[in-house]
Parts: C-alpha cells; sequence; structure tokens
C-alpha cells in the first residue's frame, strides 16, 4: 500500500494512495461482454441514491459499478488480510467478499477467512445492498481494520454470502468503504470514518481527496487533514443541504455565460464512486447538444475548440474545461455526461473531482473545493 506520512504538530496524518485502473466497462467491452451484460443488468445509477426504485429490502444501494476506477488498499484482521476498495463518498458502508460466498464474482477476488483472524467477532445481523446493476447479501460483523496506518479497531463490516451476475467476475477491486454518513448505512453499521472519529484517530474530523488526470498516478484519500501543496489558491467552503450523501445546492451550469441546465438551481452530490458527471436527462441532452454530442459520442477534435462548462455553487465559478468532460479513451472520445433522473439531483462525480481538491468536513457538515495545483 502506498503510504505517505506527514509530521505535523497535530498526530500523524495518513494518506492512503489510490490507483487508477480499468473500469468494469472497459473490461467488459475489451472481452467482447459489454453489449450482453447491458441487456442482462439494465443499468439506474439512480437507484444508488434512491433505494426504492431498486429494490424494498435494500436500504442503501451502492456504487456505479460500471465506470469507476479509483481505488485502495485497506487491512481486515489479525493478521492483516488485503483487500482493494473504492473510497466511496456516495454510501456508507464497508463491505468485502469472503469465504461464505460461493458466486462467480469471488472466486477470483480476495477473500476474508474469519478463521484466520484472532480479532473477529461475529453478529447475527445480515446485510442485503443493492447496486445500479446487481446486489450482494451477506453478514456483518466486527474485526480491526486498518487504513493507511490508522488501525481501526471493533469496526463493523460487511461480509458478502452472494454476489449475483457472473459479470461481477470482472470487477477491478474487492469491496467498497463508504464514506458517507450514518443515516444512510444499510443495516444501521457504524461508518469507517465515524468509527476513526469517534475513537480520535484523526487530528481533525474531515477527509481530502485528490484524483490524478490522464492516468498519472499520485491520487489518494488523506484522512485527518488537507494537503495544500495539491491545490492552487483558497479552498471554498459550501455547506451541506443534506447530511446524507455529501450533498449541496448548486446555483446554475452555464456555458459562455449562458445558462444550459439547473436554471434557478439544483441540488447536487460530490461523489467519489462515479466517475461521470450525471444530472436530469433535461438538463445533460441540453449540455450534449450544445457540445455536440450525438448518442453519447463526440468528436476528438472537438476538444480544443469547445468551451467550459461553469458549475457556480455557493455564488463561486467552477469551470470544467473539455478536456476533461470530454473522455478519449484510445482515440474514441464520448460525452462525460450521463442522464439520472431523480428529482433534478445532479451527481458531481470523477469528471468534476479531477478538477479539484476536494475537503470533505464532518466537523462542519461542510465540503471545499480548490483548483488543483
Amino acid at each position: 500500500m502506498g503510504l505517505t506520512y506527514i509530521s505535523l504538530s497535530l498526530p500523524l496524518l495518513i494518506r492512503v494512495s489510490l490507483k487508477k485502473g480499468k473500469s468494469l466497462r472497459q473490461n467488459l467491452k475489451e472481452h467482447g461482454l459489454l453489449e450482453d451484460f447491458l441487456k442482462k443488468h439494465p443499468y439506474n445509477v439512480a437507484s444508488k441514491y434512491f433505494p426504492s426504485l431498486a429494490n424494498d429490502y435494500a436500504s442503501e444501494p451502492l456504487t456505479n459499478y460500471m465506470d469507476v476506477d479509483y481505488y485502495g488498499t485497506i487491512s481486515i484482521g489479525t493478521p492483516a488480510q488485503d483487500f482493494t476498495v473504492i473510497f466511496d463518498t456516495g454510501s456508507s458502508n464497508l463491505w468485502v467478499p469472503s469465504v461464505y460466498c460461493s458466486s462467480t464474482a469471488c472466486s477470483n477476488h480476495n477473500k476474508f477467512n474469519p478463521s484466520d483472524s484472532s480479532t473477529y467477532q461475529a453478529t447475527s445481523q445480515s446485510l442485503s445492498i443493492q447496486y445500479g446493476t446487481g446486489s450482494m447479501t451477506g453478514i456483518l460483523a466486527y474485526d480491526t481494520v486498518q487504513v493507511g496506518g490508522i488501525v481501526d479497531t471493533k469496526q463493523i463490516f460487511g461480509l458478502s454470502e452472494t454476489e449475483p451476475g457472473s459479470t461481477f467476475y470482472y470487477a477491478p477491486f474487492d469491496g467498497i468503504l463508504g464514506l458517507a454518513f450514518p443515516s444512510i448505512a444499510s443495516s444501521g453499521a457504524t461508518p469507517v470514518f465515524d468509527n476513526m472519529m469517534n475513537e480520535g484517530l484523526v487530528s481533525q474530523d474531515l477527509f481530502s481527496v485528490y484524483l490524478s488526470s490522464n492516468g498519472q498516478s499520485g491520487s489518494f484519500v488523506m484522512f485527518g487533514g488537507i494537503d495544500s501543496s495539491y491545490y492552487s489558491g483558497s479552498l471554498n467552503w459550501i455547506p451541506l443541504s443534506s447530511e446524507t450523501y455529501w450533498e449541496i445546492t448548486m446555483d446554475s451550469v452555464t456555458m459562455n455565460g449562458q445558462t444550459i441546465a439547473c436554471s434557478g438551481g439544483c441540488q447536487a452530490i460530490i461523489d467519489t464512486g462515479t466517475s461521470l458527471l450525471a444530472g436530469p436527462s433535461t438538463g445533460i441532452s441540453s449540455i450534449n447538444s450544445y457540445i455536440g454530442a450525438s448518442d453519447g459520442t463526440i468528436s476528438c477534435s472537438d476538444m480544443s475548440s469547445l468551451p467550459n462548462i461553469v458549475f457556480t455553487i455557493n455564488g463561486i465559478e467552477f469551470p470544467v474545461p473539455a478536456s476533461a468532460y470530454i473522455i478519449d479513451e484510445s482515440g474514441s472520445c464520448t460525452s462525460g455526461f450521463e442522464s439520472i433522473d431523480v428529482g433534478g439531483l445532479w451527481i458531481l462525480g470523477d469528471v468534476f473531482i479531477r478538477q479539484y481538491y476536494v475537503v470533505f468536513d464532518r466537523a462542519n457538515n461542510q465540503v471545499a473545493l480548490a483548483n488543483v495545483a
């Protein structure tokens, strides 16, 4: 695991390196399975935020499995068993595959073995979580979780028993570490960062995220602190409008000074677990029309001539350039915008986050954005 310890007068800050790898969508495409997968598993990104749209018994759907491609390493148990996880600000549970799982998806991923851990504590609680493209069921238990240099004892987490759908075999990570609020945690499980705060394991009750662009290394999530060398200018603080996801109020979306979406304001979620920038179909259609994207595809040569799309939040403009909102995959370019339709909600995923250093402040229920250095 790539770890950096930054010495301050406060306790150590822990930086966990994130790896940018292939997404499930890329893996399926390379194996010629994407088209068949999409037919069998209609994807509804909205089900992550509004579970009732997906399944009545699943109280907290998770991540956009299709596109996410930033993940880091944690360990669970004594001695430590390693797992790659998505650090997901759009969900609140920690879970990993386990030896109790016989699904195909578990066959080529790291599986937690309780009998190998001297600090494992079982519970009688079950866990059931719905994805945009499937589901998982399992059990809840307690054990020591190490995230970077932080040793989080008696952390509740999920052990998968089923992960239906053979296509999850191609997911490039083992599990999920949710960083949203306890109010949306499935089965009422205490999230990892809440446990860290409760145990006084972080110097400040906040964490920050830097996602590198263009396949470069260096992405990280830092627990308990802010690294000012990764951004320029000042941090712009924005109050949360809801303490569930990291939800804020957005003023407008403009291009060349003209409002093209979110007229009169809208709600947005800053979500490291979604790779694209999602919004209501009317707004996304408007944006794609303005940038000349047809059925999600766009000419790569347009990247040099298209203007910034500006997201105004709390009165401050946050531009996203064409080089960020046009996704170039080996000379084939697509729009970085996708449609969801749930109450006008916008999802500011990795397309947005790559442009801004983000601080997630639990002490004051606010987020901060600053231009990446």
